[in-house]
This record gives structure tokens, C-alpha cells and sequence, in this order.
């Protein structure tokens, strides 16, 4: 019977005590400004976008991350902007690609074959920088044998082949960036006129 009267009591406390922390929790929320209804006239707010968020930016009432008035968005390297990317893209274009994560900085090549020969290849190529210089590539060239009966050997390769494609990929993301760099004059130049 004891045990009884204190379930009852305790299961009445508990509803209780939620319903009094609803109740608080409600309170709190009715005092915050930003939840109070507020009329808007259409007319104090200009229908154009650019407008509303320069009168948005002056009252307080927005932020920008990461860059001036005069900038939209952010400041993004996709791929296609990056000149070390889409030269050692070019350069390898002949290989079947496995994985290509640009975020992750690697690109993985499928084991290609020139002609139906027991040998082929396969390349990896790790970016570790985006400034275009010697050190910002790691290049893997794995060589796989075949004899009889699918016995396999690979090996890795650190001659003449690795250091040609990285000098390709060098010389080539050298020229992207001459010609990155030269279209942005331009359109830096069109904006002061």
C-alpha cells in the first residue's frame, strides 16, 4: 500500500514537473524578440535581391563571410580553375581513371594496357600543394607483369617516366595559369573602365 501512494505521488510529480517546464520553456520563448511577430510593409523593402541584402547588410541584419562588399560568394577552387588539376587531368586523359577526388587531392588511373601485352600500368598522382612548382606533385608509376596463369608481379617505377609526366604536367599547368591570370586582367580591367 506505501509503495502504491509513492508511485502515484512520484508519477504525479513527474507530470507535474514537465508541465511546469513546458510552462517555463514557453515564457522564455514569448520574450524573445525574434520570435515576435512584427508587421512587414512590402513597401520599405525593394524587390530586387542586391538591393535587399545592401539594406539588410547596413541595418545589421546579415553577415559575409570571407570577402568584400564587391565579391559574391565565396572564393572557390573548383578543378577546373585549378591549373596543377586539369594539366595533369590533360596529361593522363589516355588512362581509364579509377578515382579522381579533387577535395582529397588524388588521382587514382585503372590498370591500362597499350596492346593485349602481359604488361601494364597504373597511376597515381597526389597533389600536395596548389602552387605550381616540382614539389607540389607526388607521382607513383606501378608496373604489373603477367606470366602464366595470372602470376602477377608489380612493381613501382621511379625512372624517366615518372619525372617526364611530372615536367608535362608542370609545363602544362604553367601555360593554364598564364592564360587564368591573363583572362582575369581582363576582367579586372573592364571593371575600372
Amino acid at each position: 500500500m506505501i509503495i502504491r501512494t509513492i508511485i502515484i505521488i512520484m508519477t504525479k510529480f513527474t507530470y507535474f514537473r514537465s508541465i511546469f517546464l513546458l510552462l517555463t520553456a514557453l515564457i522564455f520563448l514569448s520574450s524573445c524578440e525574434a520570435l515576435k511577430y512584427r508587421p512587414v510593409d512590402a513597401k520599405e523593402y525593394p524587390p530586387e535581391p542586391e538591393k535587399r541584402v545592401k539594406k539588410n547588410l547596413e541595418e545589421g541584419k546579415g553577415f559575409r563571410l570571407f570577402g568584400d562588399d564587391d565579391e559574391k560568394g565565396g572564393n572557390f577552387d573548383f578543378a577546373s580553375s585549378n591549373p596543377l588539376w586539369r594539366a595533369s587531368l590533360e596529361t593522363i586523359d589516355f588512362l581509364p581513371l579509377m578515382s579522381a577526388n579533387y577535395s582529397g587531392g588524388i588521382i587514382i588511373s585503372d590498370w591500362y594496357s597499350a596492346n593485349s601485352s602481359n604488361e601494364s600500368i597504373k597511376i597515381t598522382i597526389r597533389f600536395l600543394s596548389n602552387e605550381i612548382r616540382a614539389d607540389a606533385l607526388e607521382i607513383k608509376l606501378f608496373s604489373k607483369k603477367c606470366g602464366i596463369q595470372s602470376n602477377c608481379k608489380i612493381t613501382e617505377n621511379n625512372g624517366k617516366i615518372v619525372k617526364d609526366i611530372k615536367k608535362k604536367i608542370l609545363k602544362e599547368a604553367a601555360i593554364y595559369e598564364k592564360e587564368l591570370t591573363k583572362k582575369n586582367k581582363k576582367k579586372y580591367l573592364g571593371k575600372i573602365r
